[in-house]
């Protein structure tokens, strides 16, 4: 669109180009989403509004320009610094360029403190632009077209942490000169004007006590509201005033961090001030005093709060060998099949087999081949995106689709659909008129195909015994290994129904076929509605009112197009006005649960005495001497809310808790948290449920508990994390 100004020079062809923007916005040919050259289209959600923006129009040979990835907050939302302080993530780009062509680091603007009691994070605010250098290779030709494609990821926060990310792309001309977009290299130059400038001075560093006393010396006069924003995330607690002495020697006194520990003569980092009502800030390197350098903090020293990013727990499956995780992941697979999320759509496979049973052998044979082919399909395609996503720095897990709300409608969508034709609203796979036979044996082997298929999609909610173990092995190995365990989990799946198609003297044992049939078919539509209703109700933990609206809609749009294709069979005009109808109905209600599926904030909300999960928390009760209790779970987790019924809910252990004191901590991994994530993946778990219990003092080890509790099993960790002396204590009358 910008192209036909290549005559005019940069200002006028700024002009211009806005004039245009205007004038077809006016006219309805251009949505206010689409981007001129200069900036990527918005990648938006209700919190953070998100760009890629390029101070050229078009770029030289060898020339370096800059770019910067622009933020736009909601009130009240924050993202974060290089360093983010007690808690948070910093935003981060990964790069696809051409070859030869190169990407600098981000140039971070000045942090501020932005307080979510009782923790401090440091971030930024309203808009932020995040520039980085670009350079474009010596050898691009005139004429060509200089591709920028970039992946973002960023955490924004306000009391709540919602991960999330955005895929940008810029095609920018390549020619002799390079040209400038006005508008767009302003906000940029205005970007680096506010970086911190050096200071032109070193501070020093020195021992205050149990304090930090960082000296200033070349600190301008009339300098106030000094604060200090080092690189490190270890030297110093954030959350801490930091009174300063101005004057002739100007001294900030900074609370040391209790996981302190200086491995450099020197630190560095941003400072902060006011002078003349204007906010000034400096990159600042400080001298440490030699005494500081290789101390770490003392043990029982004051601090006024752990922390401690990192938990300290064994990894559950790093010590598997290949084999022993290919006979746990078998046999996972095996019980699998047991969960209640499975066992409706094995229910329908042994339906088609008693159906087919006393006909033909072979075609059951078949069937059972095929729905092998489709768990072995499914798992291979979950194991590459696993391994890929993997490969990428994402860390995900068995079920990690289920954090997606518009998958987990969808599914719900699929569950109705089913129960559908099991009542016989509709049918499918049967004889259509001029097709015969022949499309309807056809039909019968996708079905097979697609039982496989299905039946491991509403598996994924479901961790059985040793599944955890074989899948934290998986995900720590090289991508051959990783795939060797998911087959195997994926052949341990498949066994029974396979091992039923070639068994004549079980198939034997089948009744004839009759109105048995008819009728147990009908009952197992209720299943797949129970599970639609459980999956909408997970819509709602991760999305609030608004998902259930659109997965309500989704349900209402899938049967309208089920029932608009039935009734308009027949002719060729009427199948096709009731394909085109069908087409845009289903178009218009997957907008509009797109939409509407978007993670809400409801899902902080915690009851009774159960608080929310963060390494930080289980570092300050350890070190307050408090036994801690943490629950990885998830809404779509079946195994996480049968545990929670049948064990975590009683009165017997809530008792032992409040006896013992234990502390219960809840880590909710329904909307994807790359906080719990990671912390899964230092347990070497893939997914959840994950139980923990750590005993009441630092740094102690964390024992792994089944993934099958028991009451007796919660108490008896009780006891042991709480030791032998709160036992006796707790076991007084």
């Amino acid at each position: 669109m910008m192209r036909q100004f290549d005559g005019c020079d940069g200002a006028k062809s700024g002009v211009a180009r806005r004039l245009l923007a205007g004038a077809l916005l006016a006219l309805g040919l251009m949505s206010p989403g689409m981007a001129l050259a200069a900036e990527s289209v918005a990648v938006t959600s209700p919190r953070v509004t998100a760009t890629l923006l390029s101070g050229r129009d078009r770029v030289a040979p060898g020339e370096r320009f800059r770019v910067a990835l622009v933020q736009k907050l909601a009130p009240h939302w924050h993202t974060y610094w290089l360093n983010p302080g007690d808690s948070g993530e910093p935003t981060q780009i990964h790069w696809n360029l051409p070859a030869g062509a190169k990407a600098g680091e981000i140039a971070w603007p000045a942090p501020r403190a932005i307080r979510v009691d009782p923790l401090v994070n440091f971030g930024f605010e309203g808009e932020v632009l995040l520039p980085v250098e670009i350079t474009v290779p010596a050898e691009a030709k005139p004429g060509e077209t200089f591709s920028l494609k970039a992946e973002a990821t960023w955490l924004v926060c306000e009391k709540i942490c919602i991960p999330e990310e955005g895929s940008f792309s810029l095609d920018l001309p390549v020619s002799a000169a390079s040209q400038a977009d006005e508008a767009a290299q302003q906000r940029i130059d205005a970007a680096l004007a506010a970086l911190p400038k050096p200071a032109g001075f070193r501070g020093k560093l020195a021992a205050d006590g149990d304090r930090l006393a960082l000296a200033l010396p070349g600190l301008p006069s009339g300098a106030s509201d000094l604060r200090f924003f080092p690189f490190s995330d270890s030297l110093i607690e954030h959350a801490a005033d930091q009174p300063a002495k101005t004057g002739d020697a100007p001294t900030l006194t900074l609370t040391r961090s209790s996981a302190f520990k200086l491995g450099q003569p020197e630190v560095s980092g941003v400072l902060t001030f006011k002078q003349g009502g204007e906010l000034r800030a400096l990159t600042l390197v400080a001298d440490a005093d030699p005494a500081l350098v290789g101390k770490a903090t003392e043990p029982g020293a004051a601090t006024s709060r752990p922390a401690v990013v990192r938990i300290p727990v064994p990894a559950e499956g790093a010590d598997l060998t290949l084999l022993a995780a290919l006979a746990f992941a078998f046999a996972g697979g095996l019980i699998l099949n047991l969960m209640p999320c499975v066992l409706p759509v094995l229910f329908i496979k042994a339906l088609g087999f008693a159906q087919t049973a006393h006909r033909s052998r072979a075609e059951t044979r078949e069937q059972g081949l095929l729905f092998l082919c489709g768990v072995l399909l499914t798992f291979l395609v979950l194991a590459g995106a696993v391994i890929a996503l993997g490969s990428l720095g994402s860390s995900v897990g068995w079920g990690f689709q289920l954090q997606s709300p518009p998958l987990v409608i969808a599914l719900a969508v699929v569950m109705v659909l089913i129960g559908l034709n099991l009542i016989g609203a509709f049918e499918i796979g049967g004889s259509v008129v001029g097709l015969g036979d022949g499309l309807a044996s056809r039909g019968g082997r996708l079905g097979a195909f697609m039982t496989g298929v299905l039946a491991v999609v509403v598996a994924t909610p479901c961790t059985a015994p040793f599944m955890g173990a074989a899948m934290g092995y998986a995900v720590t190995q090289p991508p051959a290994a990783a795939l060797s365990v998911f087959m195997a989990l994926a052949l341990g799946f498949a066994l029974p129904v396979v091992a039923l198609s070639f068994a004549p003297g079980l198939l034997r044992l089948l009744p004839k076929p009759g109105r048995w049939m008819l009728v147990l078919k009908q009952a197992f539509a209720f299943p797949m509605f129970a599970t639609a209703i459980w999956l909408i109700w997970v819509a709602s933990v991760q999305t609030g009112p608004q998902g259930v609206l659109a997965a309500l809609v989704a349900v209402l749009a899938a049967g309208f197009v089920v029932w608009l294709i039935g009734v308009t069979r027949g002719s060729l005009p009427r199948r096709a006005f009731g394909t085109v109808l069908a087409v845009l109905v289903a178009l218009g209600a997957g907008w509009f649960t797109v939409e509407n599926a978007v993670p809400g904030t409801n899902t902080e909300a915690r009851a009774g005495d159960v608080q929310a999960w963060s390494p930080e928390r289980v570092a300050a009760l350890q070190a307050e001497g408090k036994p801690v209790f943490v629950n990885f779970t998830a809404a779509w987790c079946i195994t996480c809310l049968a545990n929670e019924r049948v064990a975590l809910s009683r009165q017997e252990v809530k008792d032992a808790f409040t006896k013992l004191g234990i502390t219960y901590l809840k880590a909710d991994w329904t909307n994807r948290d790359s906080r719990i994530a990671q912390a899964l993946a230092e347990q070497g778990r893939a997914g959840v449920p994950l139980y923990l219990f750590y005993p009441g003092r630092k740094d102690g080890q964390a024992e792994i508990l089944p993934q099958l509790l028991t009451p007796d099993i919660i108490v008896a960790a009780a006891e042991r994390a709480a030791g032998g002396a709160a036992k006796a204590a707790a076991n007084r009358p």
